[in-house]
Order: C-alpha cells, then structure tokens, then sequence
C-alpha cells in the first residue's frame, strides 16, 4: 500500500500536523471471540498506546488531567454558515457526561452569517474550544484541518447543526474500545418540524426512501458498510491519509470505503444516535439528492466494486420511466412503467407515514420523488471531470 504521506491529503494532514505513516493493521477477533471476551488482548494494547500517547497530547501538563482513566478526546466540527446553531452544538459538547478530558476544535470556513463572530464568543467563554481556518469551505477539508490541530487520540466527529445525547461521546469511546474498531458510529434519527420535513423523515428513515443503510433505519450493533459522522482513533485517519479532499459529498463513504479496505472495521451501534434536520423544501431537498447522485457516480467510477442493486435502482429508475414515457406516447401500454412507479410511491408513502398528519401524508410520496428522480438523475448526468481536480 501507498504511503498516505505521498498524496495530496497526506501532505496536507502532515503540513496540519498530522504525521502520517504506514501501518499493518491488527486482527480484530471475531463476533464470537468478542462476544467471549470484550477486552480481546489487540483492544487492550491498542487502548493502552492511546492512553500513553495522550499523556503527551494533554497541553501544559495539566495535573488535573492524570485523575480520570478516560482517555482524553478532541471532538472536531466543521463549520460554515452555522450561526443559527453553532452554539448550542458546541455546548451539548460541553456539556457531554464524560470524565475524561475533551477539546472541540471548530474549522472555519468563509461563512456570509455571524458564525464567525459566534465562534469568537465561544472561545472566549472556555478555553477547550479552539479553532482553525478552512479558506476553502469545503467539508473535508475542514475536517483534515481540525484533526491537524486537534491534540488527543480519539477524534469524534459532529456537525454544526447536529443534536446529540449527553453520552454520545461516552458511548463512541466504550465502543471504540470493545470491538477494536477504527470507527464508530450510529443512528440519522431524521427528525422534522414542518409537515414537510416530517414527510422527509419518513422517507429517509425508510427502505422505499434511502434503500437500507443501517445508520439510516436502524439495526444491530456489527460492521457496517459505513455509519453517520464517526468517532476514529487517529491512527486509523493517519494510515489512510485522512479525508480526501476532492469529495466535496460522500466524504464520510469514501473514508470508510478506504478504510475497510486497508483492513480496518467501521462499526455500527444503535446507542450512537444523532438528530438530524432534514432539508426544509422541495428545491433544498432536489439539490441535495442531486448532489448525493452525481458523488456516487464518482465513487462508482474509481471503486466500481462498490456498485450494487441500492445504487443502480434510482438511474435505472429515471432512464426506465422516461424511456417507457416517451414510449408510451406512440404504444399506451408502455405508460404502465410510470403508472406503476407512481402508485408504488403513493401507497409505499402512505405506509411509512403512518401516525403523521393528513398533509404530511400526501407530502411523502412527492418527498420520495423528489429523492428518487434527483438522485437519478445526478447519478446519470454526473460528469466524469467531477471528482478529477485537485483542491
């Protein structure tokens, strides 16, 4: 394998202070051993490293540090135009039930709102909070900065609009340490407050909606695929050169995605559950399918391993359902392609709206259209220059 060190990203998590270097991961046991033994011999040592390196990440040697057996954790969220929720992310951060000690590192980037000057309070008001420039504003460039600057081994990942429960960091650094994983996490709990979003929720909680995903609806604790945000134990990020930047969408799969294929496990566990907002329109909604559509053509493009029925059922969808269409305007029976496509979103709506309100109801199959056609169609149309120049 490459060293990490070479690449683009590499450079730059090094340049941050980050010192990347090549790495033979360990043998994580199986389900039945960890079952037998949730502190298998490779966990306890790689548990025991961290805790010696983070005697030397803690600053100025502080003596109130040494008291807690819980490793300390830098909690590292990007940030852009967040000046809405900024501060009531950061402090659910601050206020997390952990004894260990923790940082929160916040990359800015150009925001056109007050986020600035919010993150400026909020270092002033606790010195765990720090922050570092993200000129660019992209995301995974925001998050190799804040893991550049961020001084612990166990690196947790939130947004700036993310709403998290008072152990979620707890939890991600038991989890961290019974399975030996290079990362963890859990649960989009898709939450809304219009009948809009609500509609959205209902769709990406469902398999009609999302096609799957276990951090989408739900499921046992096991390796996954890939999971919502993540926490990381450093030396997993450093072995494969960190987040790529050239992926301004699916930063998170194609991490994990390189990770599993370095050896490394991703694992999912349903105590890890995060709120999320859901897009408040039609057009946010479209826009941001449309994106999730022309990202995975990307990764399809390089890893064309990873393609499979979830991801081919919406541009076959749209090139099916246009195609019979067209049709269908010169042989009628054709046009039960896109009868068909409609009535199946019209009573798979109604069916996983069950207990919403009569106008959420009726949104949730035009939600699910508006996921399933945007994706497709970004999918189909995604340019093969995407993905190809360097940030």
């Amino acid at each position: 394998m490459a060293d990490p060190a070479e690449g683009s990203v590499g450079r730059r998590l090094h340049e941050a202070g980050v010192q990347t270097r090549t790495h033979t991961p360990p043998t994580l046991p199986t389900e039945a051993k960890r079952r037998a033994d949730p502190y298998p011999p490779v966990v306890v040592a790689r548990w025991g490293m961290i805790d010696a390196m983070s005697e030397h990440s803690r600053p100025d040697g502080d003596p109130q540090d040494s008291v807690s057996a819980e490793p300390p954790v830098s909690v590292v969220i990007p940030v852009l135009n967040e000046g809405r929720h900024l501060r009531d992310a950061v402090n659910q951060v601050l206020a997390q039930e952990y004894a260990g000690d923790l940082e929160v590192v916040l990359a800015l980037g150009p925001s056109n709102d007050d986020t600035d000057a919010v993150a400026a309070d909020l270092v002033a008001a606790d010195p765990r909070v720090r922050t570092v420039v993200n000129p660019s504003g992209r995301t995974p460039s925001a998050l190799n900065a804040a893991i550049g600057a961020a001084r612990h081994e166990i690196i947790v990942r939130v947004d700036g609009h993310a709403e998290i429960p008072s152990d979620y960091v707890a939890t991600a650094v038991r989890t961290l340490h019974e399975t030996g994983a290079d990362n963890v996490g859990g649960l989009m709990k898709a939450v809304g407050t219009s009948a809009f979003e609500k509609a959205v929720a209902c769709a990406m909680r469902s398999r009609i909606g999302v096609g799957g995903g276990t951090f989408h609806i739900g499921g046992g604790a096991g390796p996954v695929d890939t999971v919502y945000l993540g926490a990381f134990l450093r030396g997993a990020l450093e072995r494969v050169g960190g987040y790529d930047e050239r992926y301004t969408r699916t930063q998170d799969w194609h991490l994990n995605l390189k990770l599993r294929q370095s050896g490394g496990t991703i694992w999912f566990t349903p105590d890890m559950e995060v709120t999320y907002r859901p897009r408040p329109t039609v057009r946010a909604l479209a826009r941001q399918y449309f994106q999730y559509g022309r990202w995975r053509r990307v990764v399809a493009r390089e890893h064309p391993d990873t393609v499979n029925a979830r991801y081919l059922a919406p541009p076959v969808m749209v090139a099916g359902t246009t195609m019979a269409t067209l049709l269908g305007l010169v042989w009628p029976p054709a046009l039960l392609v896109p009868t068909a496509y409609a009535a199946g979103i019209a009573f798979g709506g109604l069916a996983i709206s069950g207990g919403e309100s009569a106008r959420t109801r009726a949104l949730t199959p035009v939600v699910l259209a508006t996921m399933h056609w945007s994706w497709g169609v970004g999918f189909l149309t995604s340019p093969r220059s995407l993905g190809q120049e360097q940030p």
